[in-house]
């Protein structure tokens, strides 16, 4: 029997349509299968898309669960925001006031309301693992590291390979090699490779990309907030705890923005969140 599900399309880490991460949300999903869930995911071909769905325990607004086209992930950021962001403009009745409990794969993620609509969720804990390959500069096409500051693996429910660089001028100069990205991918047992380098004169103090291999392609990730949060927590156990935002999108004609934001209730990733599709599809 055909049924229609609210759905809508969000685009996060921007204040301004067309210029963030874009994020498919289908709501009160709770009468689909799995397969169904992972078949729209593979029709949207968006990097993720959200299921949401009721919470099964005490304290949680609602429960997500994150497909991306291929696999199931137990937590990513773009779509942790997008998720709340669409809940609060469908008027879902929150437990307690300025914040919205998520429940996924990880456990509870919060999301604080920001007055000015804006949200941002506490970053998860991560594991920082240091990693060194020879795979780094000729899958980045780069030699323009800091050895200041070394490479680690931070996992995050999500794994991403953190490469800090000399400066934002670096980072966007990078050409992966798509072979020895896709190898050095599979080596340290990542979903990702983000590279990160200091930024002068703007707004911004970090510029950012998120470079990944899918079924044997170059995809850069146009705003991440999982990967973010991994290199605030990074950064933390290096001793920088100064707030800062940060610069993703500039190499793929996107215009990402982040905020980073260090409390003592935690590590806060913000962003704005604009609607762009709102309607129902048909399952």
């Amino acid at each position: 029997m055909t049924q229609l599900i609210p759905f809508k399309q969000v685009d996060v880490f921007t204040s301004s349509p067309f210029n963030g991460n874009p994020l498919a949300v289908i709501l009160q999903a709770d009468g689909l299968s799995d397969e169904q869930m992972a078949a729209i995911a593979r029709w949207t071909n968006l990097s993720e898309t959200t299921f949401v769905l009721p919470a099964t325990v005490a304290g949680a607004d609602y429960r997500v669960r994150i497909f991306t086209p291929d696999t199931e992930f137990p937590f990513a950021g773009h779509p942790t925001l997008g998720t709340a962001h669409a809940l609060l403009e469908a008027g879902i009745k929150l437990n307690s006031a300025g914040k919205i409990v998520q429940q996924c794969g990880i456990g509870l993620v919060t999301v604080n309301i920001a007055a000015d609509g804006s949200l941002a969720f506490a970053a998860p804990e991560a594991t920082l693992t240091p990693y060194s390959d020879a795979l780094l500069s000729t899958a980045l096409n780069s030699d323009a590291f800091d050895p200041q500051q070394p490479v680690v693996v931070a996992d995050m429910g999500i794994r991403w390979l953190l490469v800090p660089m000399l400066s934002a001028g670096a980072v966007l100069a990078i050409k992966p090699n798509v072979i020895d990205l896709e190898r050095l991918q599979k080596h340290a047992r990542v979903d990702g490779v983000m590279p990160f380098g200091p930024l002068s004169g703007c707004d911004e103090q970090l510029e950012v990309r998120g470079l990944l291999i899918e079924q044997g392609s170059l995809t850069e990730d146009p705003v991440t907030g999982s990967a973010n949060a991994c290199v605030a927590r990074y950064r933390q156990s290096l001793g920088k705890t100064t707030d800062y935002r940060v610069r993703q999108g500039s190499a793929i004609q996107r215009n990402g923005r982040l905020q980073v934001s260090f409390r003592p209730d935690g590590i806060w990733i913000g962003g704005q969140t604009v609607t762009v599709i709102d309607g129902t599809m048909r399952v």
